[in-house]
């Protein structure tokens, strides 16, 4: 008698077997991930695209401080836009909602274009349009995918669809460096919004595409269905967050790491002044120098400290992206899956904490740049990545409502607390560089235990749903 043999696995494409050199993709799976990773990647080249557009427009009419203002007003103008996006999410299915708000930036990028284009001054109206625009999209993407999935697939496929996003970032600043020379600058506002409406279209096929590659687990799959096709009612997205502890900590968790990151930068900044400044030093006037000789000596010193700058921040961007990239293809998904999202979750927090103690005690350039490389590759790569996955195990409403308030207002607040951070300790209590170090070492160590917090809640919520 011939033993029945056992049921084969389901064989694997060529697709599959390369996404798996970057993370463990099963049988069916690939087109999914790869159309959202697709998608959102023309999301974050649409962004970047009109960047440049954005900093043109303020910049060069209004100047820095109204950009510094218009900062502040983002995070303002976010309280009444997230329960706008929630009542409408009330009255619109998902797959609707995401669409409808994805035509509607597109129809903006249209206006925007018009009005410029007829001499309207926009500078201040784009650039706040854009601090809502840019969270909005993206936290609706992420929406999308953890909906999408299950938590147990989004912990292995969100590293792919993470990928994108890097991508997406560098691949929009290149172009747009390219295409405004041939276009010229508004144009761009254009060729973003047909990006917009490229990602209307991928959203419904990755849809399409997930859904038919699941199995029919009968009346449980059809209810699921359903639901996803429903619109969502109930409290909108700033109630949800206050009411969940564990949204709350998340939002916390975003102010405080944009905080850090944010003051960070300014750390980075003033330090690389201070080098241009000892290369450069400021131009003393002689005796025998007339006013002209001493203007251009002045002017040709500033264009010099401009290149300086320039160039070093032209390599630390090269450098953040090139290891952002690296690390998402090649480590996040193996992290996750080695240490898991509890342990993952303190990478960033602890990086932070080392960069700025080696900041403070060694108080160099190189320390600050290598230190600020290695904090923005991890956030835009492995912290990125488990920030995405901490809303697998919520409710469709949290997916949606919560995560778009916590996305948009919460980090934009990180701005606004930075800001006040960094005038207020460098004009009421006289913090330099060093100081500021050491207030970040102070905020990471925090940082740190709200990460810890947030992990256990995570964990206690996968497995009440794996028991349900």
């Amino acid at each position: 008698m011939i033993s029945p043999s056992p049921a084969a696995e389901p064989r694997c494409g060529p697709l599959t077997r390369f996404l798996r050199l970057f993370a463990r993709v099963e049988p069916g799976e690939a087109g999914s991930v790869l159309l959202l990773a697709l998608n959102v990647f023309l999301l974050l080249t649409a962004y970047y695209l009109i960047k440049p557009v954005r900093e043109a427009l303020i910049l060069g009419h209004w100047g820095a401080e109204a950009k510094t203002a218009a900062s502040a007003g983002q995070a303002l103008l976010l309280v009444a836009v997230v329960p706008l996006y929630s009542r409408l999410a009330d009255r619109l299915p998902s797959r609707r909602l995401i669409n409808a708000v994805l035509v509607f930036f597109a129809a903006c990028l249209v206006a925007f274009y018009a009005a410029a284009r007829a001499g309207l001054s926009v500078g201040i109206p784009f650039y706040l349009w854009v601090g809502v625009f840019n969270l909005m999209v993206v936290a609706q993407f992420w929406s999308f995918a953890n909906d999408l999935y299950r938590p147990e697939q989004g912990k292995r496929l969100f590293a792919i669809v993470a990928f994108g996003m890097s991508a997406g970032a560098v691949s929009g600043s290149v172009i747009a460096g390219r295409l405004i020379g041939p276009l010229g600058l508004h144009q761009l506002l254009l060729v973003s919004a047909a990006l917009l409406l490229a990602s209307v279209g991928l959203t419904r096929a990755a849809d399409v595409m997930y859904r038919r590659r699941q199995p029919d687990a009968g009346a449980a799959t059809a209810a699921a269905r359903h639901a996803a096709d429903a619109p969502m009612s109930g409290p909108g997205g700033f109630t949800l967050v206050r009411r969940n502890r564990y949204l709350l900590l998340i939002g916390f968790m975003l102010v405080l790491a944009n905080l850090v990151n944010t003051t960070g930068e300014y750390i980075l900044g003033a330090r690389v002044r201070e080098a241009q400044d000892r290369l450069h030093p400021a131009v003393e006037r002689t005796a025998d120098m007339d006013d002209a000789a001493h203007a251009a000596a002045v002017a040709a010193r500033d264009e010099a400290v401009g290149k300086g700058i320039g160039r070093f921040y032209a390599d630390f961007f090269s450098a953040v992206n090139l290891v952002g990239l690296l690390a998402q293809l090649f480590l996040v998904s193996r992290l996750v899956a080695w240490f898991g999202v509890r342990r993952a979750m303190l990478a960033l927090p602890l990086i932070a904490m080392g960069s700025y103690l080696l900041t403070a005690l060694l108080p160099v350039l190189a320390v600050a740049r290598w230190g600020k490389v290695a904090e923005n590759a991890t956030d835009y790569s492995l912290q990125n990545t488990v920030r995405q996955i901490l809303f697998l195990p919520t409710t469709r409403e949290e997916k949606y409502k919560a995560k778009q308030a916590i996305d948009t207002f919460f980090v934009r607040m990180g701005d606004v607390a930075a800001a006040a951070l960094v005038i207020g300790g460098s004009r009421l209590m006289g913090l330099g560089t060093v100081g500021f170090a050491w207030v970040n070492v102070g905020l990471a160590a925090v940082w740190v235990v709200l990460a810890v917090a947030i992990g256990r809640r995570f964990a206690r919520l996968e497995s009440l749903r794996r028991g349900s």
